[in-house]
């Protein structure tokens, strides 16, 4: 392995310290916790900007109450699914982990699941089409996924497998050995290039669910390639050495999924045969 690699910029985890305040200990304001700020500011101006477009059928209330719903959906989806997907050992054993949200662990995919429910309460409450919404919410979420995964650089966390790449980067408390840098991976295919993808096909006016079913597709692809150069979870090797990490095994449903929906709502209507009705 070469002894050529970069070091971890060591930027601090707290990004400001306030206090201590009344008589408590300092307030402290996370990089993670910003970035997660970030990405619903984000999410909010894309979609305010989408709804103030003539026509657009959007008003800024009800903007308001996707962004608001869709928080929801992240927060409960995202812990509830990391201690189902990833640590349901450590439920059984002790059922109140999974409110000790302060340990960390959150999971794409069950706050995937949970935005998916929060947009179907948000759809049968406002009459709006689901598929339709599903187009109006993907192109907002793909940079807020670029941010949390910077949160998860800064924090030197989810660092990938040892390798001798050039840009190989050597992580704090990673083994003392150089590792892909694999939540820029993430940032730039989940985060960069999905959403590229995600404007340059809504310019072509596809039909209605189009969008949706490339969010699925393009995640579900994109994931499953960069779990090839994440460490897997310590409590999950075993797993991954058996075939597919995690990661992969749940984005095969979003592959499914949003491949199956855009080959529906893309299908011809059948031409009746001459002589028929």
């Amino acid at each position: 392995m070469t002894s050529s690699y970069l070091e971890f910029p060591n930027i601090d985890p707290v990004l400001v310290s306030i206090g201590p305040l009344f008589g408590f200990g300092p307030l402290n304001i996370h990089w993670y916790g910003v970035m997660y700020a970030v990405a619903f500011a984000l999410a909010y101006w894309l979609a305010s900007r989408a709804a103030a477009k003539p026509g657009s059928g959007w008003s800024k209330e009800q903007v308001s109450d996707l962004l608001f719903y869709g928080f929801l959906g992240v927060i409960v989806g995202g812990r509830l699914g990391y201690v189902l997907f990833y640590n349901f050992e450590q439920l059984l054993a002790e059922p109140l982990y999974l409110f000790k949200t302060w340990q960390g662990g959150m999971s794409f995919h069950g706050g995937l699941l949970g935005v998916l429910l929060a947009m179907l309460w948000f759809a049968r409450r406002h009459q709006k089409s689901y598929l339709a919404l599903g187009d109006f919410v993907a192109p907002l979420i793909p940079l807020g996924l670029a941010a949390g995964r910077l949160g998860n650089f800064i924090n030197a966390e989810l660092w990938g497998r040892t390798t001798d790449v050039p840009w190989a980067m050597m992580f704090p408390n990673a083994g003392g050995v150089p590792r892909h840098p694999s939540q820029l991976y993430h940032v730039l295919l989940e985060g960069i290039l999905l959403f590229i993808i995600i404007v340059f096909v809504r310019r072509l006016k596809p039909a209605t669910g189009t969008l949706g079913g490339v969010f699925l597709l393009g995640y579900g692809v994109f994931r499953f390639f960069v779990e090839f150069f994440r460490e897997p979870d310590a409590h999950l090797r075993q797993l991954a050495e058996a075939g597919m990490t995690m990661g992969q095994w749940l984005c095969l449903p979003m592959i499914a999924i949003g491949l199956g929906l855009i080959i529906y709502v893309n299908r011809k209507p059948a031409v009746p045969a001459r002589g028929s009705k």
